[in-house]
């Protein structure tokens, strides 16, 4: 008798697990649809904005480097960044030592350089892309607080077998995060990424923190961006 209750229990939350999922994967498109709205608005709203961007570079766990731009849309449409303060360089090597000490150095740059390009495929989102994830049934959700939060995930959204995914809140359609698993050159590169958001005064999302990660190269490169002010 209490295998028999034990069982029509199990059975019933997983009616209702399997309902509560039929509603929110229908509600997925109607949600996508208002998130693409708000991004677009957003993006709109950022142009009229000066920033500071701060990037952090870490090899090993260790500070390599910092700078400090100033940001701020141009007439074209794309970022504009003018320096602002640096980390002085790494004290130079001669000889032997310092060819291979400037080598390593430029081997990093390059790398990162290409793992932050790569990241901007997926940051700020494409609608397109979006759209065409949906479209090839790639997409996918999970609910982080029932009623308030869902993230979709996005397969094969840049690339054959990478995962971009967006947390939104529901209630207000409103984009709370990023995180995205990806490879530089193959997938024997993982590269990942995590992003939070910031909300201003006049309702814009913005992108407040980013943290790349290439673990093959034991690097990590933190972006803030703060001081956000309109352009008068």
């Amino acid at each position: 008798m209490k295998k028999t209750l034990l069982l029509s229990a199990v059975l019933i939350g997983a009616v209702f697990a399997s309902r509560a999922g039929a509603q929110a994967g229908g509600g997925i498109q109607a949600h996508l649809a208002a998130l693409k709205n708000a991004m677009v608005a957003s993006q709109q709203d950022l142009r009229t904005y000066q920033w500071i961007e701060t990037d952090t570079v870490f090899v090993n766990g260790e500070q390599k480097s910092w700078k400090e731009e100033s940001c701020y849309y141009g007439a074209d449409g794309s970022i504009q960044k003018l320096p602002v303060a640096s980390s002085p360089p790494p004290p130079r090597k001669f000889g032997f030592r310092g060819m291979i000490q400037q080598s390593a150095q430029e081997s990093m740059t390059d790398t990162m350089k290409q793992a932050v390009a790569l990241v901007k495929s997926y940051v700020p989102p494409n609608t397109f892309l979006l759209d065409q994830a949906k479209q090839a049934g790639n997409v996918s959700f999970d609910i982080i607080q029932p009623g308030q939060v869902v993230r979709l995930n996005f397969k094969n959204y840049f690339l054959p077998g990478d995962v971009f995914g967006i947390t939104v809140n529901i209630q207000t359609n409103r984009l709370l995060g990023m995180n995205v698993s990806t490879y530089l050159g193959n997938p024997s590169t993982p590269v990942t990424m995590v992003a939070q958001m910031g909300t201003l005064m006049d309702g814009a999302t913005y992108t407040a923190r980013t943290e790349l990660s290439l673990p093959s190269s034991n690097l990590v490169v933190d972006v803030t961006n703060t001081g956000y002010r309109k352009n008068y």
